[in-house]
């Protein structure tokens, strides 16, 4: 929450600037944690007048499409569309599920998911969450759950260059992410370490029109590192 609630302030300042630039009046931008967390939520954040407040609010799945034990390790499942569901029935061995009308369409498999989901737990635990994702390959849209320290040599991080070595004058070198998004046309700077207390001090205080002496003044006092 914290990471996507800064990324929603440099949304919500930046689409303040745009407006400021056309009015020319500025105005207050308001963020929080709970705003945040619910603006990831907001597809399940619905409540028609016609449905009750407890409604199990999966996305009308019935739990079918979501993360689920395996032999070892978890695995992400989306089989909404006819198609995959289909797909994953084929894969898991769960034939007879496909074939029953009872579930040919999303909102019927929601209303008997009490039926479908240990079945398809029972399934599942014959193999491992990652030859899962081998076996479902492409026909089931899946990922395995994994742990942050395997992503560092992930073949699709590596493939798009998420990871990186990075040199800190405290901490020595250091794997770590690079960028969250990428422009073609202005690439902006190379991925570097996080800087030290006080590194651009002298660089914001210049451009601010401290000159060197008033800047050693300050150092010395302490009121800046």
């Amino acid at each position: 929450m914290d990471y996507y609630a800064a990324a929603m302030v440099a949304g919500a300042v930046s689409s303040a600037l745009f407006e400021r630039e056309r009015s020319g009046k500025g105005q207050e931008v308001g963020v929080s944690l709970l705003r945040s967390a619910l603006a990831m939520q907001s597809a399940r954040m619905i409540w028609a007048d016609s449905e009750p407040q407890e409604l199990d609010r999966d996305m009308r799945s019935g739990g079918i499409t979501g993360i689920h034990p395996t032999h070892e390790g978890h695995i992400y499942l989306s089989a909404n569309t006819p198609h995959f569901w289909q797909a994953l029935c084929n894969k898991t061995g769960l034939t007879h599920l496909a074939k029953d009308e009872r579930f040919d369409s999303v909102r019927k498999r929601a209303e008997h998911h009490r039926l479908i989901v240990p079945q398809l737990h029972e399934a599942l635990a014959q193999h491992s969450a990652l030859e899962w994702e081998v076996i479902f390959g492409d026909d089931v849209p899946c990922a395995a759950a994994r742990r942050v320290d395997e992503m560092f040599d992930h073949p699709q991080c590596q493939a798009e260059s998420l990871i990186a070595e990075f040199e800190h004058p405290v901490v020595g070198r250091y794997r770590g992410f690079t960028r969250a998004m990428t422009f073609s046309r202005t690439p902006g700077p190379a991925p570097f370490s996080a800087p030290v207390f006080g590194a651009d001090s002298d660089r914001v205080l210049t451009a601010s029109g401290y000159s060197q002496e008033q800047i050693a003044e300050l150092r010395g006092s302490g009121a800046v590192l």
